[in-house]
């Protein structure tokens, strides 16, 4: 463990089934950055987390797993995972030494949030069941003209 027990947890964790915890595990923390907090490998559950974005990862099959629906890959479907990092370079950078897809190439864009705007620089790239994951870091604000 690593102290992190003693922190309160956010208030929003998604729970990803996948299909092999193991690949996950090499996606998410070896080539994405995260660690792991806690670890449950009978269940083939791992909590997971990078700065203030936590996740759990539950493999299909071990466990307890909830599914109310036919379960086909890509998995989560309409969803994107925004996930805020100080620079998106290191993660562009790990993902393409491993040959590793990006579902969207980076990109800086400003988006509209009331009288400014907030940019970004951001890339998406899918895990290995297909989840869809936005790295984004802030490049500033700016007054909407």
């Amino acid at each position: 463990m690593t102290g992190a027990e003693n922190r309160p947890g956010p208030d929003l964790v998604p729970e990803l089934l996948v299909t092999s915890l193991e690949k996950s595990l090499d996606f998410w923390c070896r080539l994405c950055g995260f660690e792991v907090l806690y670890d449950r490998p009978e269940d083939g559950f791992a909590y997971i987390s990078s700065g203030a974005a936590h996740i759990m990862l539950e493999q299909r099959g071990a466990g307890r797993n909830w599914i109310p629906a036919a379960l086909e890959h890509p998995f989560g479907r309409a969803i994107n995972f925004q996930i805020t990092v100080a620079s998106i370079h290191p993660l562009e950078s790990a993902l393409r030494v491993a040959s590793w897809p990006l579902f969207m190439e980076p990109e800086t864009k400003w988006y509209r949030t009331g009288s400014t705007e907030a940019g970004v620089a951001q890339f998406l790239v899918q895990d290995p069941d297909g989840y869809l994951i936005r790295f984004q870091a802030s490049i500033g604000r700016r007054s909407v003209a």
